[in-house]
Parts: C-alpha cells; sequence; structure tokens
C-alpha cells in the first residue's frame, strides 16, 4: 500500500489520530474527488492511505515514481510505500505522525472493495485501536450510472449501506429526475448518511471531514442523532418506538429504527449486542446508537458496530441534547426490524 500526506489541525479528547475510509464503486468519482482534496492547503497534515500511487491519478502531478519507503515531495505531501497490509502502513505512519504533523489519515479502497474487512482492522486490531480510531466512511456514488451500478453489483450497494457520508459524483451527466431517483434510492438503502452532491469532482473538505467539534463526543453524537433523520416521533408516552424503511429493490437490506424511553442494564444490554453480533453479524451491516443505561444515566454510551466487531464503547460526559432516549440505527440485510424487537426484549425481561 501506499501512503500520502497532505487537512486541518484538530484538537482531540484523547491521543488517537481519527481515520476516515474513502470508498464507491469502480468510476464513482473517488478518485478525482480525493486528487482535488489533496490540492487543498487544509489538507497539509492528512495522511491518505492509498493501494497504489497510480490508482489515485496523482502520478502526474504530485507523486514521482519512487521505490523509497519515504518521499518528501515538493509540494509538502509526503507519501510511504509500504508493501504489506494496512496495519503496517498505519504502523510506520504513527512512528512518523509527530515529525510529520499528521492530524487525520484518510484510507482509499479499491473500487471493487467490501469495506468490511477494513472496517474490522480500524475497529478490532488492538494495534491500531491503541492509536487510531475510526472517524467516518465516505461512500461516492456515481449519479449517471448509479442505479444501475447498485441493481448489479452487490458490493457497490454494501458500499452505500454503511456509508456514514454519500457523495453523488457526476451530477451534471443526469437530469433533475434522474437526480431525484438516486436520491430516493440511496434514501431507501440507508438513511442515516447525509447525501452531498460534487460539483466537477470537488466538494468542501468540512462536508466529508469535518470532526464535528474537534472531538467532543456529545457534539458528534447529535449531528447523527438528530431528529431530521430517525427519531422525531409526536408520541412519547409510549415505552417502545419503532420505525421501519425497508429499501424496496435492495436484496434484503433493510434499515430501521428501535427507541427505548427508559433506561436500560448496561450488562444486559451489551451481552445482547454480542449475541446478535455473533449469531447475525453477516447480515447485520450497521448498528450505530446512544444507550440510556441505569449505572449513569446521565452519561450514555455510543455504540457503533459493523458485522460482527463492534468500536469499543464510549461513555460521553454529558447527552447531546435534551432527548434522553436510547436510540439504535439498523442497517440490516434480510433481518427483521420485529426480530430485533424481540431478541432485545427477551433480554429486557430477565430478572
Amino acid at each position: 500500500m501506499g501512503a500520502c500526506m497532505n487537512g486541518n489541525s484538530d484538537v482531540v479528547r484523547d491521543s488517537t489520530i481519527p481515520v476516515t475510509v474513502l470508498t464507491g464503486f469502480l468510476g464513482s468519482g473517488k478518485t478525482t474527488m480525493l486528487a482535488k482534496l489533496l490540492r487543498s492547503p487544509r489538507f497539509a497534515h492528512t495522511a491518505v492511505i492509498i493501494n497504489e500511487f497510480g490508482e489515485v491519478g496523482l502520478d502526474h502531478e504530485l507523486l514521482e515514481q519512487s521505490r523509497e519507503e519515504l518521499v518528501l515531495l515538493a509540494n509538502g505531501c509526503v507519501c510511504c510505500t509500504v508493501r504489506g497490509d494496512l496495519v503496517a502502513t498505519l504502523e510506520k505512519l504513527h512512528e512518523q505522525h509527530v515529525l510529520l504533523g499528521i492530524d487525520r489519515v484518510v484510507v482509499e479502497t479499491t473500487g471493487l472493495a467490501d469495506p468490511a474487512p477494513i472496517l474490522h482492522t480500524l475497529m478490532a486490531d488492538p494495534r491500531v485501536t491503541a492509536k487510531f480510531r475510526l472517524e467516518h466512511l465516505v461512500t461516492s456514488v456515481d449519479a449517471y450510472n448509479g442505479l444501475r451500478t447498485l441493481d448489479a453489483h452487490p458490493v457497490a450497494l454494501k458500499q452505500a449501506a454503511v456509508a456514514d457520508r454519500i457523495v453523488l459524483t457526476k451530477v451534471d451527466l443526469v437530469d433533475a429526475f434522474t437526480l431525484k431517483n438516486i436520491k430516493e434510492r440511496l434514501k431507501s438503502i440507508n438513511k442515516i448518511a447525509p447525501i452531498h452532491v460534487a460539483q466537477q469532482g470537488e466538494i468542501d473538505p468540512d462536508l466529508l471531514f469535518l470532526n464535528e467539534s474537534s472531538g467532543r463526543e456529545h457534539v458528534k453524537a447529535a449531528s447523527w442523532l438528530g431528529d431530521q433523520y430517525w427519531f422525531h416521533h409526536e408520541d412519547r408516552h409510549h415505552r417502545v418506538h419503532t420505525h421501519h424503511h425497508a429499501g424496496e429493490h435492495d436484496s434484503g437490506i433493510r434499515s430501521y429504527s428501535i427507541v427505548r424511553d427508559e433506561p436500560v442494564s448496561w450488562q444486559r444490554f451489551a451481552t445482547w449486542l454480542e449475541l446478535i453480533s455473533s449469531m447475525r453479524g453477516d447480515d447485520l451491516l450497521r448498528v450505530k446508537g446512544i444507550v440510556n443505561v441505569l449505572e449513569h444515566p446521565d452519561q450514555p454510551i455510543v455504540v457503533h458496530g459493523v458485522q460482527h466487531v463492534f468500536h469499543p464503547y464510549r461513555t460521553l460526559e454529558k447527552w447531546p441534547g435534551k432527548d434522553r432516549r436510547t436510540r439504535l440505527v439498523f442497517i440490516t440485510r434480510n433481518i427483521d426490524r420485529e426480530d430485533i424487537e424481540t431478541t432485545l426484549q427477551v433480554f429486557e425481561s430477565k430478572k
């Protein structure tokens, strides 16, 4: 793998370095978008891990062919070529992050890559989690070919389903009706992720890499727990609120939320998460949420999982807003909301 270092200096609550994964199907425009982002002076301290130098399309502009492990280029971009896996690349970058001033990492995947293995590495490998934290997964989607691609290629569907930010590219090639259709299709797959539009491959870096108040986890949580996405419900008197949003064309992919009004036992809740992850992890594409726990109701716990792997649970210093309900978002494949709900109720009923 190669790594190119060329963003903003962020103040984070801990010493781990935030990582954004940039994915998207072949021809979706992520390469062009990345190349233009790297020209921004605001990316002066971002390390970008790529599969090959040439694959990013930067070799003729920014990168000189070199077999050296570390190359300092004229524009201030630092690139290192590591003939190994992602862990080795990240470890090498971390060894030199102070010297190089690295404050963020972007990992660009190949167009045919299932993002799950790389997410597992970033979320579960102790050599990585001690030094880095997964911040975002950004997926680029070609507005012109996107509908056909989502129909024909399951990996493209999964790339969209697990994203927390989606970028539509090549919008100048489609009319308003087609653009509306692709947006609706993406929302049927993934209602968590906001959809941004890149104009001629360019997009405001803050839309993709904004660190949401520089590590203040309660503000970050609020950004994806906002009522505009999932959890606005007029009737707050019922103990359980559930909302089901199923994609109509998407091979069993479903997105839904589960809400609890009362605090839950964290021990039981964590055991339940482990159970569903071990039993149905392959089809548990993404779980994200905030939990009101009996043990410390003023300090909620954030959960974030992809298939069989969950982030280390984070306890927030305070609630991100006035709403103190437990709120969970699920994106699954062939798992109905009722199945998730039933298993949770079993654990809740145990004494």
